[in-house]
């Protein structure tokens, strides 16, 4: 989320980099540790391969015919020595492949959901990348839209298709995953390592209000529907006209809310900012490079996202699988992985604040922007997208969000919480 802006994704790189630790030269360029070994030697064979006989990389050659490609490879290498997971990345010409070619539906659901991976991270990375040179406002918002990218392509390819279930539940999935599995790793971990974490009870006060609000956003819906006792053509009328005014309160307050992080009070997140600037890495990409980077690998993720929803159906028939579950628990991973591992580095580390942005901000994203977001554009799209969640999914969420608002007030965690 746009909750520590210009940290949170980087920290997500930083984290992952720090697994494949190198120093730095003067030029910029990374020169391998001996603790990198099996990386650090094929790293010293790719440097041979790229230089010429007197040691010159061929980017830095004085022949733009050999210059310019040589540069295209060499920051291609670097980008994908960035993280361990991009070694994902052979399954995306995989997964295309099978979703063209039209092989088993279970074959081209567990490879695109692969793919996914991988290029989430890429996402991540390439969005960070981009937003140091527009400065922190803008920087905010890109972090912001693209924070949770990879299920929003989803689910607007689900929505289309009609997949109402699968959107709500992808929707309810991304939030417990954060609020639940990915903040109680971090309360764990960083509590088996430390007596008492603390951090900042402001920022946290405030998250906590906007989840209660998210979360009223869920409950009125899901209790008007059981009081009403007209028609279900009558109800489902009154849902939809509730949820569409709902959703456009919601991305208000949502809009507020970066106004007030991002303008009004930054100074409330600047301990969560520092924290994840830390031993800050050169920056790879040019803004045009990155540029162009975001747009190849959105385009990629859509691709493999309509492959792997076009074979739900299929694999929800074949595998026994249902619908839900895939939403709720199966499409988050794919989503949040990379976020899931960086909180819980972090709240190692002692540095709760980044956690709690991380796992929280992610959360308050998708309930307080991406729902409403997709349930405006199945308005506009003709499709009876609500915010009326089944009842089981509404109590749930009500009580993950109760606990988590008791848990994170006095700003202080451990970790039998």
């Amino acid at each position: 989320m746009a909750t520590v802006a210009n940290g949170l994704k980087g920290a997500i790189r930083k984290a992952s980099m720090k697994n494949n630790p190198r120093e730095q030269d003067t030029n910029g360029s990374a020169e391998p540790t001996e603790h990198d070994g099996l990386l650090g030697h094929v790293h010293n064979h790719t440097q041979r391969l790229m230089s010429t006989d007197s040691g010159t990389p061929y980017y830095k050659h004085h022949n733009a015919a050999i210059r310019f490609p040589a540069q295209v490879l060499h920051t291609t290498w670097q980008v994908l020595t960035t993280n361990y997971v991009n070694v994902l990345l052979v399954f995306v010409p995989l997964g295309i492949v099978a979703g063209a070619a039209g092989w088993s539906p279970v074959l081209q659901f567990v490879l695109n959901f692969i793919a996914i991976i991988p290029l989430a991270s890429l996402l991540a990375f390439t969005t960070e990348e981009l937003a140091v040179p527009l400065g922190q406002t803008i920087g905010g918002l890109l972090n912001a839209t693209f924070g949770n990218a990879v299920e929003l392509i989803v689910s607007i390819i689900a929505l289309r298709n009609g997949e109402i279930r699968i959107v709500q539940a992808s929707m309810l999935g991304s939030i417990l995953s954060n609020i639940l599995l990915v903040l109680g790793c971090c309360f764990f971990a960083g509590g088996l390592k430390y007596h008492e974490q603390s951090f900042n009870s402001t920022v946290a006060s405030t998250m906590s209000s906007l989840m209660a609000v998210a979360t009223a956003s869920l409950i009125i819906p899901a209790t008007l529907y059981s009081v009403m006792d007209d028609s279900s053509q009558h109800s489902d009328d009154r849902i939809n006209i509730l949820s569409h005014g709902t959703a456009i309160i919601l991305l208000i307050i949502y809009i507020a809310y970066l106004v007030f992080q991002l303008k009004s009070h930054v100074d409330l997140f600047e301990d969560s900012e520092s924290q994840g600037s830390d031993q800050e890495e050169p920056q790879i990409l040019s803004i045009w490079s990155a540029g162009a980077c975001l747009v190849l690998v959105t385009m990629l993720v859509a691709i493999c996202a309509e492959y792997l929803v076009g074979s739900i159906d299929a694999i929800v028939e074949e595998a026994h699988i249902s619908k839900t579950f895939i939403g709720l628990i199966l499409i988050p991973i794919v989503g949040n992985a990379a976020e899931h591992v960086t909180a819980v580095i972090v709240a190692m580390k002692n540095k709760m604040d980044l956690a709690i942005g991380v796992a929280i901000g992610s959360s308050l994203q998708i309930a307080l922007f991406v729902t409403p977001f997709l349930v405006i554009l199945g308005w506009a799209m003709g499709q009876p997208m609500t915010l009326h969640f089944e009842n089981f999914e509404t109590v749930a969420f009500f009580l993950a969000s109760l606990v988590v608002i008791l848990l994170i007030q006095d700003g202080k965690s451990n970790y039998l919480e």
